[in-house]
């Protein structure tokens, strides 16, 4: 049987998508380069660091650190020798406008204990929510998750365990379905809002969600989500890997139907067996294929697509500690349809909003100096292709709003307290990041652009341009493009060994 050493792959993107696929690449003898167009590698985990204080811009939920800890044990090594997993109890505190709390863990006595205090019925309709759940995540995550899908027959194999379990139908009716507390509906819901999606759109194959946090936990990295990307580069260059980064690809050249080389703004060229793109979808065919007829042609088609919504991001350092708030928080705002419909149809800038309030130091003291504390208020926008404002001058005012709704709820002297602050609007997700429209999730995580109808692992003319992260299958979140990694890499290195 022969088998891919020798041959060579270039990763565009040191996201969380990109390291995974080029460890797994590395793993199996293929020479893989890593190229990186920021100054740090991480993508979406890129980080600040300001008077003493560390900003994650995020993710800042780690779940499913099996699928992480897979990488390390590929060549037989820990994963804990790069980096350190802390728990995080609760998950989540979810707070409304009424002052009622509910601490959102998979502690089962405390849990059901929660539900009942919102409505004791809802117990028994949590259970059965539970076993949904539990199905699902079988289906869509262990099954699927993993698994390209490269043709419509994989499609229909699919379908009947789908059809089953009612893919059609939204979270927030599934949701709906099991448990009858309005406020209980919105904390089983809202963790599409991480990947992306609307609970009352999205398909509700994602309350497997729910199931991957009860049995994986909720996890922080000591240092910030940075450090496990910085555990993954550690990682990649021991096994013999090699990182370039601080230099944009701009174009992977192609002839006939195969990617040859990339070059990028150096003026550095490497030729390579095979592409693979971690940055944004339709960046990636736009711009870097733009030579090409089949870049130009599916870059227009994909930028037609349905794409998430993009985020407004408050990174703040405060004077003192606050134990009594958690590391993760949701505040919900007075309204939850109507806002989902603001965001994502209406394309309005809301009065109200929803924030996730970030509060690393209270697990780890170490992202602040010593009696500060480090935070981030985060606020789902409309992307720029539905609300095209300045967010030059609109930021100012929307920053200030959003602490004063956490002073209001929380600190009362915030604005006293502030150490330093800065925002991070969808502009700078356009920029920083190339993500069209400033979309901060790729495509919006819908049945009709889910699995064959999302972007493929390995595309349809280009033989050996492969595509890895939020833009494919299965789609965003830590876990999603760590399995579009393994589901990458599995073609790639059966491709490669050819």
């Amino acid at each position: 049987m022969s088998t891919p050493e020798g041959r060579t792959a270039a990763v565009v993107g040191a996201g969380f998508g990109g390291m995974a696929l080029a460890i797994r690449l590395q793993s199996a003898g293929i020479a893989t380069t890593v190229i990186e167009s920021r100054d740090k590698p991480g993508g979406r985990a890129y980080y600040w660091e300001k008077e003493g204080f560390t900003f994650d811009a995020g993710p800042t939920v780690v779940t499913d650190p099996d699928c992480l800890r897979q990488l390390w044990e590929l060549t037989g090594h820990d994963m804990d020798e790069d980096l350190e997993l802390m728990p995080v109890t609760p998950f989540y505190r979810l707070n409304w406008p009424d002052g009622t709390n509910f601490d959102y863990s998979n502690e089962e006595e405390n849990l059901r204990k929660e539900i009942a205090k919102l409505n004791p019925e809802d117990v028994a309709g949590y259970d059965r929510f539970l076993e949904y759940s539990a199905a699902v995540h079988e289906e869509g995550y262990v099954k699927l998750g993993t698994v390209p899908f490269l043709d419509f027959k994989s499609m229909l194999k699919a379908a009947p365990a789908l059809a089953k379990h009612q893919a059609w139908r939204s979270v927030y009716s599934i949701v709906s379905k099991y448990v009858k507390s309005e406020k209980l509906r919105e904390a089983l819901s809202f963790h599409t809002l991480l990947v992306g999606g609307d609970p009352m759109k999205t398909s509700s194959i994602y309350t497997l969600i729910h199931k991957l946090e009860k049995d994986g936990g909720v996890w922080w990295t000591r240092g910030g989500t940075n450090r496990l990307i910085a555990g993954m580069v550690r990682h990649f260059e021991r096994i013999g890997g090699t990182m370039r980064v601080g230099d944009a690809v701009v174009d992977v050249e192609t002839v006939g139907n195969r990617a040859t080389a990339v070059t990028t703004a150096s003026g550095w060229t490497g030729k390579f067996d095979a592409v693979a793109s971690n940055a944004d979808i339709v960046h990636s065919y736009k711009d870097l294929l733009g030579k090409s007829h089949r870049g130009k042609t599916h870059g227009k088609a994909l930028s037609k697509k349905k794409f998430s919504p993009s985020l407004f991001v408050v990174h703040f350092g405060l004077e003192g500690t606050w134990p009594g708030i958690p590391h993760h928080m949701i505040l919900f705002g007075p309204r939850y349809k109507g806002l989902l419909q603001d965001i994502y149809d209406r394309g309005v800038l809301p009065e109200d909003f929803s924030i996730y309030l970030h509060h690393p130091t209270v697990t780890d003291p170490s992202m602040a100096p010593d009696g500060k504390s480090t935070f981030y208020a985060l606020v789902p926008v409309a992307h720029m292709g539905k609300m095209p404002v300045d967010w030059d001058a609109i930021g100012p005012e929307l920053e200030k709003r959003v602490l004063d709704e956490i002073g209001r709820r929380l600190i009362p002297d915030i604005h006293d307290r502030i150490v330093t602050k800065f925002s991070y609007s969808p502009l700078d997700f356009a920029v920083d990041l190339n993500a069209h429209n400033g979309s901060a999730f790729s495509l919006e995580p819908l049945l009709t652009q889910s699995a064959f109808f999302r972007g493929h692992n390995r595309d349809d003319k280009i033989e050996n341009f492969y595509l890895v992260g939020a833009g494919t299958h299965p789609g965003a979140g830590i876990p999603g493009v760590v399995g579009s990694a393994k589901a990458t890499a599995g073609l790639m290195i059966e491709d490669l060994a050819a």
